[in-house]
This record gives C-alpha cells, structure tokens and sequence, in this order.
C-alpha cells in the first residue's frame, strides 16, 4: 500500500496507515469537546463515535487527522447508493495517513492507491489554537468528477494554513472525497426510481453535514465553512449552492469557485441518453436478467467491475437533473434568485480555450458544427449554432491567448485548424467563462458579495501557445512554490521554476486573499498585503475582476469585465439551449 501524508511530515519519519475500523460509529461530536494540542505528545479529538488520534508536525507546528471516515464504506450493499451516516462506535482509531483514493479514470491518479472503501475527509488544523472556533475552508478536488482525490499532493493544505497564521487570521483546513465516474454518477431509469441519483454530489453533502456536528472538537466553528473547489471541485460548490432548488441548509456560509460555476459546465442529458450507457453495463456484467439490475451490480466482483468500466466509454457518467438534489436548471435558478446566498470568490484563467476548445476547425462551416457538437462540452442545435460565428468574430484582439501573450500573427501548427483562435476563445467561454461571469451578476443583481477574478500568469512548462490554461492557478492558491506533486508522472513540473519573485510574490497574495476570505469574507484586509496590489473589488460595486498576473507592479490590478461581451451574452442568454 503506497500512502501519502502532509508535506510537513515528508521530513520526518514516516508514519504507518491507517487499518480501517471493522465497525463505524454514528455522525457523532455532539458532546465531544476540543481536542488535545501538540502539548500531550499525539494530537487527539473525542468524539462520539470514538477517539482519533493524529499526527503533530514541528515543522509547520500543525496538527494533521488524515483519513477519517465520514461515512459508511460504501461497498457490497451500499454500492450505487446514497452515504449512508456511520452508525456503531469504532472505539480508537488513528487518523495518520491518506485514505486510498475514490475509483477513477484518469491521469491524477497515477501513482495513489484507489478503493471503493473511500469516504474519508483529512483536517490540517494550526497547533495551539484548540480551544478556539476558527473558521474552515473546505477543498473539493478537481478531475472531471473521473478522478483525483485528497491524497493528491498538489493540494497540500499545510502552505495556506500557516500563511493564514502569518496574516493573523488562522483557519482549520479540510478535505473531503467523493465518488468518482460511474461509482458516484451511474444514471439510468432504474437509478432514478431508486432514488440513488448523483451520488457523488450527495457524498460531499454528507461530509458537510459531518462537519457540522463534528468540527468543533477540532477546533472549528460550523458556523464559518468556507466550501472551496476547482474545475469539478468549484462545479462541485455551485451544485451546493443550488442543490435543492437553493435550499439553505446552513451547512456553509461561503463559496469559493475556481474555473467551476453554480450553472454546469456541461450540458445535462436526459436520463434516456445515459440509458443505453447503464443497459450496455449490465449486459457486459451479466446482470441482463436480473430483475433488478442495479442490486445485481453491487455484487458483481469489485475486479469484474472496475474492468468493465475502465478506459470505457461505460465511465462517462455526469451528472443528471433528477428533480431532487438537481431539480432543475441552474440557470432558471440564478434568475429567480434560487439559490444559497452567500458571498462567492468566483474566477477563471484567461486562456481555459485551451483545454476546452476543439482543434482542426478550418472553415466557418465546422465551427458551426463543432458548436452543435459534444466537443465543447456543451451542444447546441444546429439552428442555434449558426449564430456562433457572428458573435465570436475573427478579429484577434478579442480572442485567445490574447495578443499580450501570443503575436496575431503567430502560425499555429496546421493541426490546431485555421480558426483555432476562435474556436479555443469560443470553447473556454462556453464551458467556464461565461458562466462565471453569469454567476457574479447573479449575485450582484441579489445584493450578495462576489469577488470575481481572471487568472493571467503563465507557469513554467507550459508555452504562450497553451498560455494560462485550465487548473494553472491551483499551486498559486495553495502557495506551493515547491512544486510538491507536479512531476512527470503527472507531465508536469514545478509551475515556479525558473521563475521571478513575482511568481512567488503572486502565490503569497493568492494564497493569503483566499484565506482571509475564509477567515472573515474579506479578502484584502490582511496582515503583510501587498501594498502595491490594488484592493480587489467587490463584483457589486463596478462590475471588475482582479487580474492575478505576475507580469505586473504589485502582481494584481482591476480590470473591467466587459472582454467578449457579446460573445458571452449570447452564451447567457441562450442558457437553456444549452440544457443548463
């Protein structure tokens, strides 16, 4: 078994993994109380279902509880089912490594270990603050809701815990799982008449509602939770925001989305369009007599399965309206104000096109079909992609990577297609941009706070072709200048090599607005600002981004946020065409 735990124990001696309890007590912490700090030797927190026990770091001076369960293992009978709460005492149980991450599909997941058994969250709490209510930001991983997980060390919490000790406004950092591809998304009529629908969604939900009645014996305050993801993670917190046509449940009082909105970056597909996906699924599973063939996939052999869905177009479930959990558009929802409202830091990378847009596109007639396509994510009938063209000209000032980053004239390879420009400025619009800038209007028009944002630096590694893509932003915010877990395995390498001061300049500010914004919903009124950097604008008061971008004096400036205005409007207004 190959575990990770937090970059402040990398120094040290390693430390076992856990062994999963054989029993699994209730979503207790009612009456547990703070937990022992670093003084007694091993940090511990009482709670009722057991006592766990974690790991102190003297490096960071934090204390670390890494992979406590918050659910029921959602194996055998509880697979392709809503969590189930924890309902037995476990007694002791140390919580010193990562659990293994959800089953997924993809390239962030190379090199973790992955199980069913999988609903675990990690706490990185400052040492020495126990007996107070700090405030917590809770990170939902990115990966196309196919993959990733906690374990992932890109997304090391230790870094911005202790920046927001540095700045005076301390914070508890938490990160949860979720089911992945078919394990947390199978969608199919029997599946909605079980009522087991978005699963993976549901799974987060439950880890909030665990915090609620556990964090206080880890010194939080459920009362100040801050959810907090990027891509699929920030897609994640705009399903929280809306889930049950708004419902404020009070389980958060604030959201963070990076490259991810309240409305989906997908199009939603009727539940006959995922039919044939689930039917071929049973077939190649033996399970095409049973009567109920959702109760014969939870016993198909965990191998069988995995197999079976692996590299398969039989892991491509999303997620599905299902009159529940998502009862209906987002978009519907934002108009009529139906949704949790609560201050948002809500931004995006200038070049996401590049990530997101197709390739090969040469003549207006393909750029045309490409937009009635699935290649962008988000389809549209023909009659209404013909309007595409039109609002998303060839002039290049307004397309992508902008001309600051790559000449008009660069020569794209002839791979990349003629209106590659256009098609990657459409594409990134279409599946984060748009919606973003949707979003904070939404909010605007409902007097709620938003910060939004555009990312604009470009890492090491990645050339001005490529520019500031999908996910770049990531080790800014978490301010790992180190580079922890960006290595081949993953194509990639440390983001600041190489690099100015402004890079790691840029990372402090990041990291610190994120905090202080977890902290007390400000995220300019820190110690140890950058007095060069503007304040960042409250999206109500202006219509402005910040732009983060370590090209320029004080690293951030304000900007109106008017760029492809027609381009983008016309993606708003036509929202339901979209299916979203």
């Amino acid at each position: 078994m190959k575990t990770f735990v937090a970059a402040a124990l990398l120094t040290g001696a390693a430390t076992a993994a856990p062994h999963p309890p054989s029993h699994y007590g209730p979503p207790g912490g009612y009456g547990g109380g703070h937990g022992s700090g670093s003084g007694s030797g091993v940090p511990t927190v009482s709670l009722k279902n057991g006592t766990v026990t974690g790991v102190h770091s003297s490096t960071y001076n934090q204390d670390y509880y890494l992979g406590v369960p918050f659910a029921q293992p959602p194996v055998g009978d509880l697979r392709f089912r809503n969590p189930q709460s924890l309902n037995a005492t476990y007694g002791s149980y140390e919580a010193t490594s990562y659990a293994p991450l959800c089953v997924g599909y993809g390239g962030d997941d190379i090199n973790y270990e992955v199980s069913e058994d999988c609903l675990y969250l990690n706490v990185v709490r400052p040492a020495g603050y126990e007996d107070q209510d700090l405030p917590i930001g809770v990170w939902i991983h990115g990966g196309g809701l196919v993959m990733g997980g906690t374990a992932d060390q890109r997304y090391n919490l230790s870094f911005i815990v202790q920046n927001s000790v540095d700045i005076g406004k301390p914070i508890i950092g938490v990160s949860i799982a979720y089911r992945l591809s078919t394990w947390g998304f199978i969608a199919s009529a029997e599946v909605r008449g079980s009522g087991q629908t978005n699963i993976g969604l549901r799974d987060q939900r439950l880890a909030l509602h665990w915090l609620q009645e556990n964090i206080g014996a880890f010194g939080g305050d459920p009362s100040k939770v801050t959810i907090w993801g990027e891509s699929a993670g920030a897609g994640s917190v705009g399903w929280h925001l809306t889930a049950y046509n708004g419902r404020d449940d009070g389980l958060f009082r604030a959201g963070i989305m990076e490259s991810g909105n309240p409305v989906n970056y997908n199009s939603y597909r009727e539940m006959d369009v995922w039919q044939p996906t689930y039917d071929s699924l049973v077939n190649v599973t033996g399970c095409t007599t049973a009567i109920d063939t959702l109760d014969c996939l939870r016993h198909v052999p965990y191998e069988e399965l995995n197999a079976a869905l692996n590299g398969t177009e039989l892991s491509s479930f999303s997620p599905v309206v299902d009159g529940d959990f998502i009862q209906r558009f987002a978009s519907i929802q934002l108009a009529e104000g139906a949704f949790v409202k609560v201050p948002i830091i809500d931004g995006a990378n200038t070049d996401e096109g590049t990530a997101f847009g197709p390739r090969g596109i040469n003549t207006t007639e393909q750029f045309i079909a490409v937009a009635s396509s699935n290649e962008t994510q988000a389809y549209l009938s023909e009659v209404y992609a013909t309007a595409i063209p039109d609002v998303y000209p060839s002039a290049c000032e307004e397309l992508i990577p902008p001309p600051t980053e790559l000449p008009c004239d660069y020569t794209y390879p002839a791979s990349s297609g003629a209106l590659y420009r256009r098609a990657a400025a459409y594409g990134g619009d279409v599946v984060m941009i748009a919606n973003r800038r949707g979003a904070c209007e939404a909010w605007a028009a409902h007097g709620v706070d938003a910060y939004s944002y555009r990312f604009n630096t470009i890492p090491a590694g990645l050339p001005p072709s490529v520019g500031v893509t999908h996910f770049q932003e990531v080790a800014f915010v978490f301010d790992n200048v180190n580079g922890l877990g960006y290595d081949a395995a993953h194509g990639t390498i440390n983001p600041f090599t190489n690099k100015s001061s402004a890079y790691t300049d840029l990372a402090k500010l990041m990291s610190s607005s994120w905090a202080s914004f977890i902290y007390d919903l400000n995220p300019n009124n820190f110690t140890g600002r950058n007095s060069a950097s503007p304040d960042w604008p409250e999206y109500s008061v202006g219509a402005e981004n910040i732009v983060f971008d370590a090209n320029v004096t004080g690293v951030a400036f304000a900007e109106p946020d008017t760029f492809r205005a027609e381009g983008i409007r016309w993606i708003l207004d036509h929202a339901l065409a979209y299916h979203r």
